[in-house]
C-alpha cells in the first residue's frame, strides 16, 4: 500500500473515532440534561416547608397540588386517608398549595397559620368539612372559613397576624412558583414518588401507589 492510501486511510480512522467520541459526549450529555431536569422538577414536587401527613419516613410520597375551595379536593381528602391506612406506615401525603379559586390564598394562610399552633389536620379537616358553606367561587364567604378554623381550636388572634408574616407569603409564593413550571393548571394533581398519574381517578390513584409500595418493598 502506497503512502498516499496510507495517509488516506489513516484519516478515516481518524474522523471515525473521533466521530465515534463525539457521539458518545452527546450521548452522555443529554443524558445528563435529562437527569438533571428530572432531578429539577422532583425537587419541586416537595420544599422543606411542605407539610407532610404521615410518617415523615414513608418509602411512598404522595404530592397533592390542592385548593382549599376545590370541590374535587375536598372529595379526593377521603380516598387519599383510606389509601394511606391501606399501606399503614408506608406511604405520606404532601399538600402544595394551588391557589386557583378567589380566597383560596386567604385560606392556605389560615392553614399555614393553624400549622404553626400545631392545628393543621383538624383545622384542614374543619374547613374541607365546612368547605360548602365558605367555598363560593365568585364570593367565597372567608369569615365563616374562620369561624370553621376557631371551632377545630385554632386561637384566631394569634392566626390573624401570623397569617401576615413574611414567611408564610413567601411559602406561597415558592408553592405558586412550583406549580407554573411543573405545568399543574388544575387540582387536585397527584405525583406518586414523582410519578403523574396515567389517567385522572380515585383508581389510578390507589394503582400507582399500590405499584409503588411493591417496587419499594425489600
Amino acid at each position: 500500500m502506497n503512502a498516499r492510501k496510507l495517509l488516506v486511510l489513516g484519516l478515516l480512522i481518524v474522523l471515525g473515532l473521533a466521530f465515534y467520541l463525539g457521539m458518545n459526549a452527546y450521548r452522555d450529555q443529554t443524558q445528563a440534561d435529562q437527569e438533571a431536569r428530572v432531578g429539577v422538577e422532583n425537587s419541586r414536587l416537595v420544599r422543606m416547608h411542605t407539610p407532610i401527613i404521615g410518617p415523615q419516613d414513608a418509602t411512598v410520597t404522595i404530592v397533592e397540588f390542592f385548593d382549599p375551595a376545590c370541590e374535587t379536593c375536598r372529595a379526593f381528602y377521603p380516598i387519599v386517608k383510606e389509601i394511606m391506612a391501606q399501606h399503614q406506615g408506608r406511604v405520606r401525603l404532601a399538600l402544595r398549595y394551588a391557589p386557583f379559586h378567589q380566597g383560596s390564598d386567604q385560606v392556605i394562610k389560615l392553614l399555614e397559620a393553624a400549622r404553626r399552633q400545631g392545628l393543621y389536620a383538624p383545622v384542614l379537616e374543619a374547613l374541607l368539612a365546612a368547605q360548602p358553606a365558605w367555598a363560593n367561587h365568585a364570593a367565597p364567604n372567608l369569615e365563616l372559613a374562620f369561624k370553621a378554623a376557631e371551632d377545630a381550636g385554632l386561637d384566631m388572634s394569634r392566626a390573624r397576624q401570623d397569617m401576615e408574616s413574611p414567611e408564610i407569603r413567601a411559602l406561597l409564593e415558592q408553592d405558586i412558583e412550583d406549580l407554573t413550571v411543573l405545568q399543574v393548571n388544575k387540582t387536585p394533581t397527584f405525583f406518586v414518588n414523582g410519578h403523574g398519574l396515567p389517567s385522572f381517578g380515585p383508581e389510578q390513584l390507589a394503582r400507582l401507589v399500590a405499584d409503588e409500595v411493591e417496587r419499594a418493598s425489600p
